[in-house]
């Protein structure tokens, strides 16, 4: 009798163990939600029209059986990774921030994951997180770097995408559209009837898009005969080094009325240092930014500034990629500049 009852426990052990050990499989999934295993594949990999009363279905039977895809096998199946490398130079900086987190909310609607390295702005940081991108088997690689050499420009198995930096003739570069927004920066300043309009921008020495907002500046200034006037910041992701140039900027140029500063950031301090001096803001001193991130307005609502449409950005470098991904790249364009907006505050 006492045995009788043991051997029932233990039948009943060994299959509560065989179910615990016996991972449920696509199929019983299928099964418990009464539809075919490619439905429950297309759930699970977002792929077509899906009525929502199917996948409440799916989803719930998932739930029911404790059931986890398996991305490994999946991305053997499919010889994917599902998943993209994303190098930024800081996440920090509002702008890059705001870009990384459109990136990663797009990416996570299409199925794929986002692998983010901060490279602190350092080329060998960058090189060991591309070799390791390239080890992890990641689908494609969107960079904003100042490394231009981070990429050999022969570069045609690796899908990559640049954002407002160039890597090589060969890798699309996608941004806002910078000589229209430096035009109308300094074209507004002059329209304030400024006299003295300075600009101040990242390093001459670095190939980027973003030295188009010098170039416009200058172009407007000789439009108007007037001699045009840059400060550059050698490090732009240093703070200190932007108190140091703008510093010295006001002790060379205390006649100074308008100042064009290539990103936000460079225009809060320009703005700080002014108030240090007394100088009143917009009445002896105007001043306008770039970038207009979501950051930027809460924390400095006043601030004018030439607004990069940064979700806009961020879609289509990832529609880029994913054409590169899929081997539809036939018509891609080598660079796309997308339209910048003014956003005129008390600043200026």
């Amino acid at each position: 009798m006492v045995f009788t009852k043991i051997h029932v426990l233990f039948d009943k052990y060994l299959m509560m163990l065989g179910e615990w050990k016996l991972k449920p499989k696509i199929s019983d999934v299928a099964k418990k939600a009464g539809v075919s295993k490619t439905t429950v594949s297309r759930v699970l990999n977002n792929r077509g029209y899906i009525s929502d009363k199917t996948k409440d279905l799916v989803y719930k039977a998932m739930e029911e059986l404790h059931y986890v895809p398996n991305d490994l096998a999946r991305s053997l199946y499919k010889k994917r990774s599902y998943i993209i490398g994303l190098i930024v130079p800081t996440t920090s900086n509002p702008f890059f921030g705001e870009l990384t987190f459109h990136i990663e909310n797009l990416c996570d609607e299409l199925g794929y994951r986002v692998l983010l390295c901060n490279s602190s702005n350092r080329s060998d940081k960058e090189q060991k997180y591309w070799d390791m991108l390239l080890r992890n088997q990641v689908d494609g690689v969107i960079v904003i770097t100042y490394n231009r050499g981070l990429i050999n420009s022969d570069n045609k198995k690796n899908p990559v995408v640049a954002i407002d930096h160039y890597l090589s003739d060969t890798i699309p570069v996608i941004g806002s559209d910078n000589y229209e927004g430096g035009k109308q920066a300094t074209e507004l300043l002059v329209s304030k009837k400024c006299k003295q309009i300075i600009h101040i921008h990242g390093p001459d020495s670095l190939e980027t898009p973003a030295n188009l907002r010098k170039q416009a500046y200058v172009d407007v200034m000789n439009s108007y005969s007037r001699t045009p006037i840059t400060y550059s910041v050698e490090n732009v992701l240093d703070s200190n080094n932007h108190i140091k140039v703008i510093s010295t900027l006001f002790d060379q140029h205390p006649d100074v009325d308008g100042i064009f500063a290539s990103d936000d950031l460079l225009a809060a301090a320009v703005i700080v240092e002014a108030k240090k001096r007394e100088i009143s803001i917009p009445d002896q001193l105007k001043v306008i930014g770039y970038d207009g991130t979501e950051t930027s307005k809460s924390l400095l609502p006043e601030l004018s500034t030439i607004q990069q449409p940064i979700d806009q950005i961020a879609k289509v470098a990832i529609d880029s990629l994913l054409k590169m991904i899929e081997n539809e790249n036939h018509d891609l364009q080598l660079e796309t500049w997308l339209p910048i907006k003014l956003i005129e505050g008390r600043t200026t």
